[in-house]
């Protein structure tokens, strides 16, 4: 939006674009000089230049010192001139001023004054010369008022001026001041502000009574706001003012040709009570558009209306939401719009994070809605399905022996698309609040008191969010596409709203969410969904060093928080893609080479050498200074089939899912089918929790839910709670916390900040032999870690406390027919004990609190042991003679 000159302004005008009818035509009086014009009715003063600049701050500094030495003055006298003072001070700081320059040189000052009732206008030019000699000579100054459209000036009700009744256009001239200085004042009734005072200058004399036109630098109008300032470019976003007395706009738009502020009311309309026509000169610094409106008038909702470039399409006339905005809410046509309110205040008391190793981690991934929206939760209708939700059914996840939830994306999202599709990053999901009408409000107090109450059981809050692509529509559309999004340089990354993330503003306005959520909600990490998109840079090439990662990985704000990497794409459905992620020894990863390398081993295919990398914490991936707790380690996501579904069905359409039913596709009544399931689905949990990393288990798997073999995101159900009594549900869930409890209390080895040594780990074939490692037939692997001395237990930082004197083997059989294993020698006073068998009745499987188990045979100071076939085994040493 450019200011335009009176000549592009000419024709008929109207009032425009959402101007009420409580707005009136702003009247005005005006002054030149010491000579005070006012229109005979008014009682209103100009303040002259000189009573701006210097006797309010002389009188006020005179009063002061008197007053400290008059002691016949009253208390109440005191009181009054103190009050006087405060008031003529605070006038002085609702003074703006703007200067500009023309093309000739010639400086142009305006000072716009708020006092009280009154917005009072004072323009002053230097550096320039009347006509010599020539006493017809003068200076005039033609101006009108805008508010939506600079183009179109509203009429006004001003008699001592010549005025163009088609254009709406007035005529003032200047006279010189004492100072030999050009100067005038006009004055309008404060309830007529805010809006745009445009002018330019012309100069005329007995030869040219046309006049010379003058425009700024520019070739534009001069332009000034009035009843509202220029404001801040920032931060971004809306900003309060210093005493809460105002509100700032700042609002990125590089290829706009114009940006209008739309302020909305409390009326059931859905058209902008007041449009502000931000102007480029004033209101623009770089690629920022900004404005600071007092918050004394009604306007609770904002958004913006961005004007089209020919070279960037930017759809006309929509209102867009605030990217930065903290608190949205809904318009009468749903469509959302920045709040103009801070988010309510919360008593964090003494809240407090968790602050859990990475290494101790034990993770349960969940979508907030579906964890308690079924009825059998038994949760009153507006917690279930919300953030109370979660927080209520605190008492299943410690259960578990989880200490932290892995949220589904909970920004505002796409009703239609789903979770993975964000339109706004700075506000939780409104429906996911448990107040009456499940507003953005409600929302925010429930998030915290999640968070509040799941910190005070010990539970971390990681949130998996998605920086890479948005919603097709409400979203970031209409602002700027060619620098938030990847337009016209690929058609794969166009069709799916592609962030471009490394273009310099998209990266800022991801690092203040990322803090935002931080500080404001006090979540305790992020998982970043298609991380790998975060590598291209701003023409989609891929990237060694994106800045934006860099940037995370090294912020002070973040230091203490979780990252993690997760390279799945929502938009395809498949296996995430490996990659190279760039860490600074900061990034955890979602391993999905894990998950492909663990399916493939329990159904009887893939190769030892997989299976055994995957289990000492992925040192292929991890080994380039992180470590294993760096591994998140999952077998089922909340794409593709369930833990239930991956022994269940493996029919063509699903090869990508690495799965296989078990002898027959489906539901079904056989006993052995159901049997050789049951040991597939402890196979794969107890493969999960004695590996080296950080265990990830999927919502529902822990009573077997399942989605009847679709791998589609939107066929998981919600979380069926009359499932978890059930015989499947009952032993496996106390096997879960089983697991959990021998990872803490063997933390030397399933723990661990750094991977095993290769001296304490001895790898074995049925036969003792060394495995065949890329053999596809071997179906057979065991270990033996041995118990680390006190000095290396210190040395690689385990918790000293924790006992670790004692020795652990573990197998694995997945093929068909049994596999008899002869256990290592112990010497004298010790013995093995079996901890799980996986291949056994419930509940002989696994040990219960430190049951011993007696191993079966032993012959020459050997145990022989038996495995059946689909099993896995764990034994530990113990001293017989305790």
């Amino acid at each position: 939006m450019a200011a335009l000159s009176l000549s592009a302004a000419l024709g008929s005008c109207v009032l425009n674009n959402g101007i009420t009818g409580t707005w009136k035509s702003p009247s005005a009086s005006f002054s030149t000089g010491k000579i005070h014009k006012t229109k005979p009715e008014s009682n209103t003063q100009i303040v002259t230049r000189k009573h701006i600049l210097g006797d309010s701050v002389t009188n006020a500094l005179q009063s002061y010192r008197l007053s400290k030495i008059c002691a016949s003055k009253t208390s109440i006298e005191l009181k009054e001139q103190l009050s006087t003072r405060r008031a003529q001070i605070d006038d002085l700081k609702k003074v703006t001023s703007y200067l500009f320059r023309t093309k000739s040189g010639a400086l142009v000052k305006v000072k716009v004054e708020k006092k009280r009732e009154k917005s009072s206008i004072m323009v002053y030019v230097s550096s320039l010369e009347l006509s010599g000699g020539d006493d017809r000579s003068r200076l005039v100054m033609v101006w009108g008022v805008y508010r939506c459209d600079s183009s179109c000036f509203l009429p006004l009700d001003f008699e001592n001026s010549c005025q163009d009744s088609q254009t709406h256009t007035t005529e003032t001239p200047f006279v010189k001041s004492s100072h030999s200085q050009l100067m005038l004042g006009l004055e309008f009734d404060g309830k007529e502000s805010p809006f745009y005072l445009s002018f330019h200058l012309k100069l005329t004399s007995g030869k040219d009574p046309v006049g010379l036109e003058m425009l700024t630098h520019k070739d534009t109008s001069f332009c000034v706001p009035v009843g509202f300032t220029a404001g801040h470019p920032l931060p971004l976003g809306l900003s309060s003012g210093p005493n809460d007395d105002s509100w700032n706009f700042a609002f990125f738009s590089r290829n706009s040709s114009g940006v209008v502020l739309c302020l909305y009311d409390e009326s059931t309309s859905d058209k902008p009570a007041l449009e502000l026509d931000l102007d480029p000169y004033v209101n623009r610094t770089g690629d920022v558009w900004h404005a600071s409106v007092e918050n004394a008038w009604d306007f609770v909702r904002y958004g913006y209306r961005c004007k089209e470039n020919e070279e960037v399409e930017i759809e006309a006339e929509q209102v867009v939401l605030d990217p930065y905005a903290i608190v949205i809410a809904k318009s009468v046509s749903q469509k959302f719009l920045g709040s103009l309110s801070k988010n309510p205040s919360f008593d964090w008391g003494e809240d407090v994070s968790p602050n859990i190793p990475l290494e101790k981690l034990i993770v349960y991934r969940l979508n907030v809605k579906n964890f308690t929206q079924h009825k059998s939760s038994k949760l009153p209708t507006n917690v279930a399905g919300t953030f109370s939700g979660v927080a209520e059914k605190v008492n299943h996840l410690k259960t578990l022996g989880t200490n932290a939830v892995l949220l589904e994306p909970i920004f505002s999202f796409s009703e239609q698309k789903g979770p993975y599709f964000p339109f706004h990053f700075f506000s939780p999901m409104d429906m996911y609040g448990n107040g009456p009408s499940n507003g953005l409000e409600s929302a925010v107090n429930s998030v915290k008191e999640m968070v509040k109450k799941l910190h005070s059981q010990g539970i971390e809050v990681l949130l998996e969010v998605v920086f890479t692509h948005t919603a097709g529509s409400g979203a970031l559309r209409g602002i700027d596409d060619s620098c938030y999004y990847y337009k016209g340089r690929d058609s794969d990354l166009d069709s799916k709203s592609y962030l471009n993330c490394n273009f310099p503003v998209v990266q800022q306005l991801i690092l203040e969410s990322l803090r935002y959520w931080v500080t404001e909600f006090h979540v305790d990490g992020f998982c970043f969904i298609n991380a790998s998109s975060l590598l291209r840079g701003v023409h989609g090439e891929l990237l060694s060093r994106p800045p934006l990662v860099e940037a995370i990985s090294f912020d002070p704000l973040l230091a203490g928080t979780k990252l993690i990497a997760d390279c799945w794409d929502p938009h395809d459905m498949m296996m995430p893609k490996e990659v190279k992620f760039p860490h600074w020894k900061r990034w955890a990863e979602l391993n999905s080479r894990y998950c492909r390398n663990v399916r493939n081993f329990v159904r009887g295919r893939g190769v030892l050498s997989d299976l055994a990398t995957r289990i000492c914490g992925s040192g292929d991936v991890f080994t380039d200074g992180r470590g294993p707790a760096f591994s998140f380690n999952y077998i089922s996501r909340n794409s593709g089939l369930s833990l239930v579904d991956l022994v269940s069905f493996s029919g063509p359409e699903l090869a990508s899912e690495l799965s296989w039913n078990c002898g027959e596709e489906g539901a079904t009544n056989k006993s052995a089918v159901l049997q050789r399931r049951l040991k597939q689905i402890r196979n794969f949990l107890f493969i999960q929790y004695i590996s080296l990393g950080v265990p990830v288990l999927n919502m529902g798997d822990e009573c077997g839910i399942s989605t009847k073999g679709s791998p589609l995101l939107k066929s998981r159900k919600p979380f069926d709670w009359n499932m978890l009594p059930s015989a499947f549900g009952a032993q496996i869930t106390q096997f879960i916390s089983f697991m959990t409890s021998v990872r803490a209390r063997r933390s030397d080895v399933f723990q661990r900040r750094n991977f095993l040594k290769p001296a304490n780990i001895v790898w074995y074939a049925n036969d003792q032999t060394t495995p065949n490692w890329e053999d596809p037939a071997s179906k057979f692997l065991a270990l033996e870690i041995k118990a680390e001395t006190e000095e290396e237990t210190t040395a690689s930082l385990v918790d000293p406390t924790e006992p670790k004197n004692n020795d652990l083997f573990i197998g694995f059989n997945a093929s068909d027919h049994p596999e008899t294993v002869i256990l290592p020698s112990l010497p004298d006073g010790s013995k093995w004990r079996r901890l799980v068998d996986t291949a056994l009745p419930f509940p002989g499987f696994f040990s219960v609190e430190g049951k011993t188990v007696v191993a079966e045979e032993e012959m020459q100071q050997l145990v022989v042991y038996e495995m059946k076939p689909y099993s896995c085994t764990l034994f530990e040493t113990i001293d017989s003679t305790a």
